[in-house]
């Protein structure tokens, strides 16, 4: 039945029975599908934009500065974290930032994380989630506009375009100019200068997971294991195409954060904003000068757009290429003060204060739009987090036990009639120095124990063992009741014989015929 608001008719046929399958392979049948309302579609919708040269112009500011101190400060803990040495003694690796998947073991300057303790490395992960939620809640997008690894790396190769071909018209023309010598010698130069951040971008990569000094001589020997020069490929591939060729693309269409981002912003959050009430409507300064009363303070200069990185127009509002790194506030501010006009046209700031501005009332404090509820839940959280982590680090023991009871058989019954049970201690030494421990029985009253290394006549309420630096030692413990000895749980108890006197115990359950506990 037709719908009355929407009749077919010659000019708006409708929606055809036809299967979507047939009117895509049949396109010249007239039978594209569309609303009711909606003229007849001619040609299917292309999959995805096609992309426009970028080419950004230079510019210089306060922001622009920013970002030279950001970029200089990551790129340089990146690359020269991997060499700093932190003496921890004889029994362990001098690099003061190691994960040592080979013995199991992250190091960061002074803290040791064993594979035990990953609720450290979780608890880091978490901070680092609640830290860009605070950011983005407070600053907006800050974190995409000044330190994300893609941002960093493009800017670095941004400049690069500027040192090989020159500012943004330099660049416009070389891309349109035809292959000839100097185009060839140019991209040569400019493309050997990404393939070598790249490769040493790789480089640095694998370096937090090995001794830096050995590894780059194992390297470049050809004795470094496979698998370090399959992650520098394949990090020096995605380095160079990721910075070199699909830069805005990247935060645009491949990047989840911006979505995620836009959902916990809101009108308090400080955010480059163009100030419509006081740009539009727009006009050169000849107009303006001829009929002020008219124009706004936009002269439609276009410099907001020559410098954005992701080549959008910030005048058309909030949009999801916008990275926040206000490089056209230092464009606006220029041009503004060339012109005579205030600067803050474009400017960080919330909607709602631009609003306010609008209305003819006074900004509101910087801490007043930072202070508010979300923000200080965020913080809140972050905070109890990380002390909570601090205080785990501060009260830990650098000793622990585990301990595992055989399964078959779960006792064995003595030609005496005592009882035995067989366990497996694990003896975590996590000290970077040899230690001799202590290993006591706690409860089963008459009890006592032996290891491998000894007799039975040996048997004792303790026994000493020693433990290597930084390992885990093994220990299998036979522990034996006098007869008519209940099943009952009973506690291993771990303690060292050094001057710190750790500790620690471990809970297990005492197997006897006697069934149930007493």
């Amino acid at each position: 039945m037709n719908n009355p608001e929407h009749p077919r008719t010659e000019e708006s046929p409708g929606k055809p029975n036809k299967p979507v399958s047939l009117t895509v392979a049949q396109p010249d049948t007239g039978n594209l599908r569309h609303e009711p309302h909606e003229p007849p579609r001619e040609d299917l919708p292309e999959l995805f934009e096609k992309r426009r040269a970028i080419f950004p112009q230079a510019v210089h500011g306060f922001y622009r500065n920013v970002k030279y101190v950001v970029m200089a400060i990551t790129l340089g803990i990146y690359y020269a974290t991997p060499w700093i040495r932190w003496d921890r003694g004889p029994y362990a690796p001098d690099q003061a930032v190691l994960v040592d998947i080979a013995n199991r073991r992250f190091y960061m300057f002074g803290i040791e994380i064993w594979p035990h303790e990953f609720y450290f490395v979780a608890g880091l992960l978490i901070m680092a989630g609640i830290g860009l939620f605070l950011i983005t809640s407070a600053v907006g997008r800050a974190w995409c506009g000044y330190s994300c690894p893609q941002t960093v790396w493009t800017d670095l190769f941004q400049h690069v375009d500027r040192l090989v071909d020159g500012d943004r018209n330099a660049q416009a023309r070389l891309a349109r100019a035809p292959w000839g010598p100097e185009k060839i010698v140019k991209r040569g130069i400019k493309w050997s200068i990404y393939l070598l951040i790249s490769f040493w971008t790789g480089g640095a990569w694998i370096m937090y997971f090995a001794d830096a000094p050995t590894l780059v001589r194992d390297f470049w020997s050809g004795q470094a294991a496979p698998v370090a020069y399959i992650t520098v490929a394949i990090l020096t591939f995605t380095t160079f195409t990721l910075g070199g060729f699909l830069r805005e693309q990247f935060c645009i269409y491949m990047c989840p954060w911006p979505r995620i981002q836009s959902a916990m912003m809101d009108e308090r959050s400080l955010t480059v904003t163009y100030k419509d009430w006081r740009g539009e409507p727009r006009g050169s300064v000849k107009k303006a000068q001829k009929d002020p009363q008219h124009y706004g303070d936009c002269i439609d200069c276009l410099q907001c757009v020559s410098v954005c990185p992701t080549g959008i127009d910030i005048r058309e509002g909030p949009q999801i290429g916008c990275i926040t790194c206000a490089l056209c506030i230092d464009a606006c501010d220029r041009v503004m003060a060339e012109v005579g006009r205030p600067r803050g046209l474009i400017d960080y700031v919330t909607l709602e204060d631009s609003k306010r501005e609008a209305a003819g009332e006074p900004r509101r404090l910087p801490w007043r739009n930072l202070v508010r509820p979300r923000t200080v839940i965020y913080l809140g959280g972050w905070s109890a987090i990380g002390l909570a982590m601090l205080f785990m680090l501060g009260t830990r023991s650098h000793l622990d036990l585990s301990a595992a009871a055989d399964r078959n058989p779960p006792f064995m019954l003595m030609s005496d009639g005592s009882v035995r049970n067989a366990y497996t201690l694990k003896v975590r030494n996590m000290e970077s120095r040899p230690r001799a421990l202590e290993i006591a029985l706690d409860g089963l009253p008459g009890a006592a124990m032996w290891n491998d290394e000894e007799s039975r006549n040996s048997a004792a309420r303790s026994m000493r063992i020693n433990a290597a630096p930084d390992a885990t030692r093994t220990v299998r413990v036979y522990v034996i009741a006098p007869p008519e000895t209940a099943a009952q749980e009973f506690r291993f108890r771990l303690r060292s014989l050094d001057k710190e006197a750790a500790s620690d115990e471990a809970q297990i359950q005492f197997a006897a015929p006697g069934g149930q506990d007493q």
